[in-house]
């Protein structure tokens, strides 16, 4: 009986000791994870839609693309979804497309989302207060095709001043400066690193710069200057003239027709000259320095056969 009562007493206290380590072991254990779960929600803070994988410019958008976030909300975007499905009933209960590219993890914005049943379009890459003007470029002028959306660029216009004159004269304006491109042919895409040769090029201009734009069309040919990325200074330039360009005097004509016909240039001309003969051979000399052709001279040259054009060399 005495045995018993000791088993008895002995298995009680294991027992006792065994409840106690438990208490003390789980029983904290559990209360910790009571607490982090009643402190959840203050931690991950408030849900937001973000991309769950790489979004490429005009991308359908579909609910595997989107995924929720908890971030504090301090730090939250304003105006940025809370659900997907706010994001999938922007096109009026259809799928909205990407207007700009976005990475994995990025806040999906109401900015970056076309409207209802909308496609990307220029339209939504214009700046406030800004317009999109088209012009007309060749891959020459079109800086070979390396200017590409999100670029900026000069225009410059070249402008014939003779064109029925035997002896062409030119000059050039920059119209434009630092402007930006929006689109290049029918790509917008502003992550597009592929040149191409191009048709026509549309740029983010001012209202008044789309007047003068319109007017240069009319005067000459436009041509883009493309500028390093960053670089947003603007240079203080003035028409060129051909003149300017080639500098020195101005071409000297000869018209001959049977009997030599010689007309000297003033001696302070220092470039050789070339003189045209009667027999048609022709001869390089240095200009001396002699008195001007009588009046009678000159028009009785220039009247007699054709003109022949010969600029000093």
């Amino acid at each position: 009986m005495r045995v018993v009562t000791i088993v008895s007493l002995g298995a009680s206290a294991v027992l006792g000791l065994g409840a106690l380590f438990v208490a003390k072991s789980v029983l904290p254990n559990a209360s910790a994870a009571r607490a982090a779960a009643a402190a959840e929600p203050s931690r991950a803070g408030v849900p937001i839609v973000v991309a769950a994988r790489d979004i490429k410019y005009g991308q359908k958008l579909e609910p595997g693309f989107l995924t929720v976030a908890h971030i504090p909300g301090n730090l939250a975007p304003q105006g940025a979804f809370t659900t997907i499905s706010q994001v999938m009933a922007q096109d009026r209960g259809g799928a909205p497309v990407a207007l700009t590219p976005m990475t994995a993890r990025e806040p999906v914005l109401p900015a970056k989302l076309s409207g209802p049943g909308a496609r990307p379009s220029v339209a939504a890459e214009i700046a406030e207060g800004m317009r999109a003007y088209t012009i007309k470029v060749t891959d020459v002028s079109g800086v070979g095709g390396h200017a590409l959306p999100g670029d900026r660029v000069d225009v410059v216009l070249m402008r014939d001043l003779s064109p029925e004159g035997q002896v062409r004269n030119y000059i050039s304006y920059v119209v434009l400066q630092n402007v930006r491109v929006l689109g290049i042919d029918l790509n917008a895409d502003l992550t597009s690193n592929k040149p191409a040769t191009p048709n026509t090029a549309t740029l983010e201009v001012s209202v008044p710069d789309t007047q003068k734009l319109s007017v240069a069309a009319t005067l000459g040919a436009l041509s883009l200057s493309l500028r390093r990325t960053g670089q947003a200074d603007i240079a203080a330039t003035g028409p060129m003239l051909t003149r300017d360009f080639l500098g020195g005097p101005t071409p000297v004509r000869y018209v001959a027709r049977g009997a030599p016909a010689r007309r000297t240039v003033p001696a302070v001309f220092h470039s050789p000259i070339i003189i045209i003969e009667a027999a048609g051979t022709r001869r390089r000399a240095r200009p001396e320095p002699a008195p001007a052709a009588t009046p009678a001279a000159a028009p009785a040259a220039v009247a007699s056969g054709s003109p022949s054009p010969v600029t000093g060399a």
